[in-house]
């Protein structure tokens, strides 16, 4: 009898156990990073549990809107993406390499940073004349990116263990992060090797839907797409809020990666059924991006 009652209890213990979490490593805070280019901004380095381990060298994912990542306290609407747990959780399942996480914040030139320069200027004055309230003047883009490949990765790279080569290095953004992420691949194609563009927001506009910006942005991406040593793509989209005008835009620019030769080695479009435009559902699926860009190498 004593032996059953030991049992039972036993097996109650084990079905009230959960699995230990991992340990989400640890996020240093670099305050005002300076730069010559752009205004300073703060930076956020997550470092992966156990960093650093003798001889090794980690892969790199840099991410815009960088106060979203990691604490409620400074995301946008109070809602983190947790990148930290969802990043230790694939580690130490196996699904995705250590690694640091770049967190890049935006400042209030955000619109303007993060909209692709080249493209934008192959739209007429007219065509431009939409988007003045969140482009007010010439994109800062160019620039932008200039500060991020020859400012902050000099220093990433000077301070941290890092694997610094293009097949290490990643960017990633969300909205016009996404639109930004995809612009540094076709700019700077010997820098970074992949990029994912979570509810990429093909019409710049926030005012109406138009194909005018999509248009431009997908001829510049048949230019400038990597035929030889191509990245890896990841883009994806929700179906509802500002998310419900993406997929024809997300369509158009799925055609031309095909038309490339792109396959899923190196792409993945994702669709989204029922998720809005907002951290709590970049929150919910970011696990993916992160897997694909990030996986073991084999």
């Amino acid at each position: 009898m004593r032996i059953r009652v030991f049992l039972l209890l036993v097996a109650v213990l084990l079905a009230y156990t959960t699995p230990a979490q991992p340990a989400p490593g640890r996020v240093e805070h670099l305050a005002s990073f300076p730069s010559k280019l752009v205004k300073p901004r703060n930076v956020d380095v997550w470092l992966p549990a156990g960093y650093p381990k003798p001889g090794k060298r980690y892969p790199v994912l840099y991410m815009h809107d960088g106060q979203n990542l990691f604490s409620p306290k400074t995301s946008y609407g109070g809602t983190a993406w947790e990148v930290d747990s969802v990043l230790s959780q694939l580690i130490q399942d196996g699904k995705a390499r250590e690694c640091i996480v770049v967190g890049i914040w935006n400042t209030d030139l955000r619109f303007r940073e993060y909209a692709p320069a080249k493209p934008y200027a192959r739209l007429s004055a007219a065509q431009q004349q939409p988007y003045a309230q969140v482009v007010p003047a010439a994109p800062l883009s160019d620039v932008y990116l200039k500060f991020l490949v020859t400012e902050l990765k000099p220093f990433i790279d000077k301070k941290y263990a890092t694997a610094p080569k293009r097949a290490d290095t990643f960017i990633a953004g969300s909205s016009m992060g996404g639109l930004i992420s995809l612009y540094a691949v076709l700019e700077y194609p010997q820098v970074f090797g992949g990029a994912a563009c979570i509810s990429t927001h093909w019409p710049l506009s926030v005012q109406q839907d138009s194909n005018d910006f999509t248009e431009v942005m997908v001829a510049y991406m048949q230019q400038k797409l990597p035929r030889r040593m191509r990245p890896k793509l990841y883009f994806d989209y929700g179906t509802t809020t500002l998310d419900a005008w993406y997929e024809p835009h997300q369509l158009r620019a799925d055609s031309v990666l095909r038309a490339a030769g792109y396959t899923s080695t190196n792409w993945l479009t994702r669709k989204y059924e029922g998720a809005a435009h907002n951290e709590a559902a970049w929150q919910q699926r970011v696990a993916v991006p992160l897997q694909f860009l990030l996986a073991p190498k084999p």
